[in-house]
């Protein structure tokens, strides 16, 4: 083992044969098997960079047009959805009435067959749990309400309407010019009428509940607003279990 100058002299000339024939292969180049693996290396590679370049365009064309659906939403009002489902449903109750009345079949009859009892026991628990009155969120709302309730009571004379047209004319109808200050005096009825309904107002304003007034008397147990809230709360609900309880401890007994 060494170098091959210190070789025998034939195995020394076969070394460097060896060698020289090297030089010569690197000197000619790659071969032509090389020479195709790397280009097929070459296309490998490019396919790759074309699959990617194609994905990434992909991409970009797919988040552009779901930013535009995206800002078309936002714009759309809040309850879009809703509504759009609303239309829908409304869609297909008409096309389904249009099938049963060709077949000359009755819609409701048919719409209730397909609904199960559990459904139908279900709707009916939900209506009897239903609050018919949802209150108001203002006073204009409560405005509002009241007004519609006395003009439900309100029962038209249609008589007195048509003699009232015959004397008035156009005139029944005013307008932005029309002066009709103390030209007209209701009837004893009406006068009646608007006597007992504000009779029967006042009544029913003297049974609401007031605001009950502070008691300066009351004993201090609580340190501020939202405490004397709570303490009103837990006396309402338990005070008939912890009435003995606290006496105790007011009088200094308890155990």
């Amino acid at each position: 083992r060494g170098d091959p100058g210190s070789l025998p002299g034939p195995l020394a000339e076969r070394g460097s044969f060896q060698s020289s024939e090297e030089e010569e292969e690197e000197a000619a180049g790659p071969g032509p098997a090389a020479a195709a693996a790397a280009e097929q290396r070459r296309e490998e590679r490019l396919r790759r960079f074309r699959e990617l370049h194609m994905k990434r365009y992909e991409a970009c064309k797919l988040n552009s047009q779901e930013v535009v659906e995206e800002d078309k939403r936002l714009k759309l009002p809040p309850n879009w959805e809703a509504k759009k489902a609303r239309l829908e449903w409304e869609l297909q109750v008409q096309e389904k009435k249009k099938e049963c009345a060709a077949r000359g079949e009755d819609y409701e009859r048919v719409k209730l067959l397909e609904i199960s009892a559990e459904d139908a026991e279900r709707w009916e628990r939900k209506k009897k749990r239903k609050n018919p009155d949802l209150g108001f969120s203002d006073y204009a709302a409560a405005q509002l309400r009241q007004y519609q309730r006395l003009t439900r009571q309100i029962k038209p004379d249609l008589e007195e309407y048509e003699k009232l047209k015959e004397q008035y004319g156009e005139a029944l109808y005013p307008t932005s010019d029309s002066l009709l200050h103390g030209s007209h005096v209701p009837s004893k009825e009406g006068v009646d009428r608007m006597v007992a309904d504000l009779e029967k107002q006042i009544e029913k304003r003297e049974k609401y509940s007031r605001r009950r007034p502070y008691n300066d008397d009351a004993d201090i147990d609580y340190i501020n607003e939202r405490n004397a809230k709570f303490n009103q709360k837990a006396e309402r609900f338990y005070g008939k279990y912890t009435a003995e309880i606290k006496q105790n401890l007011e009088r200094g007994t308890a155990v």
